[in-house]
């Protein structure tokens, strides 16, 4: 079944928002299940390691499965935004469209 993990990641600092969609896809035998913990190379070690499975969507018809992660708030800006969302689409994630 191809799985497509699904993070939204936002900061807010200086009233100043920011906030995008990433997808990750994969070929697996086995699907998550709603309070999974994920971890994934993209997600940068100084911020987090892992995020929840919030919601799962299958698609038996197509064989995917929609798998949406808990989104991830950047407030305290250990890390800015931007080196964030570099770090993620250097280990595969991809933007989504809007």
């Amino acid at each position: 079944m191809n799985i497509k993990l699904i993070v939204f990641v936002t900061s807010v600092t200086n009233n100043q928002k920011q906030g995008e969609a990433f997808t990750k896809e994969f070929e697996s035998d086995f699907r998550p299940v709603k309070g999974d913990i994920i971890h994934d190379s993209g997600f940068h070690s100084k911020y987090h390691n892992g995020y929840e499975v919030v919601k799962v969507t299958v698609d038996y018809e197509r064989n995917e499965c929609y798998v949406s992660l808990s989104p991830l708030m950047l407030e305290l800006e250990d890390i800015p935004f931007e080196e964030y969302v570099n770090h993620l689409l250097a280990n595969g994630w991809r933007r989504l469209s809007k």
